[in-house]
């Protein structure tokens, strides 16, 4: 059987940063640490075999696979004559980035905007709740705003959004180049301005 000695050194700093990471990200540390071994592993692993490597008990491991499998981050596989199932990650990062983000917007930024449009709907009674709908209201145009370019991106080829990526400071400098054309400077001044 495996044990954490089998892991090369970079690997075991991988998978111990991730583990660190993962409670800073809102996700269980032992989750970040099986996450990162199984992405970082070049076959699919099973439960026995992870916790033996990340010297994690059975059942800390089982219940870190399901919660990883609740978020679409790994996959099941079976081996033909063998009982144990095996999970991999998506070897493309691209669609990892994209499960994670669908996941994140599911949990938690759809549950805001829905209670967003809820306050909208309420009739403020007085100067304070009126104040508070407004500045409600910037919020929800803003992420409403993200998440529909947030779509736009996902319609996107990962070719294409690596280039918009790359693009970023070129974009800003243009923008800027069509506000001065235009008169329609922003009020704050962009990077690229300074």
């Amino acid at each position: 059987m495996p044990n954490s000695s089998d892991l090369p050194s970079l690997n075991r700093q991988f998978v111990a940063h991730f583990g660190e990471m993962g409670s800073k990200w809102g996700i269980n540390r032992t989750v970040g640490q099986i996450y990162a071994l199984i992405f970082l592993s070049e076959r699919a692993l099973n439960a026995d075999e992870i916790a033996e490597l990340l010297e994690f008990s059975r059942s800390n491991v089982s219940m870190g696979l399901k919660e990883l499998q609740a978020w679409r981050l790994v996959h099941l596989r079976h081996h033909p004559g063998d009982r144990r199932e095996y999970f991999e990650a998506p070897s493309d990062v691209w669609e990892i980035f994209r499960v994670l983000a669908e996941e994140r917007r599911r949990r938690e930024i759809e549950p805001t905007l829905s209670m967003l449009r809820s306050a909208l709907l309420e009739s403020p009674t007085s100067d304070a709740e009126r104040h508070a709908q407004e500045r409600m209201r910037e919020m929800h145009e803003l992420i409403d705003r993200l998440m529909k370019w947030f779509d736009d991106v996902q319609r996107l080829s990962p070719e294409t959004v690596m280039k918009l990526m790359g693009m970023g400071a070129t974009v800003t400098r243009v923008l800027t180049l069509k506000d001065r054309i235009t008169g329609g400077a922003s009020k704050k001044k962009t990077p690229a301005e300074d």
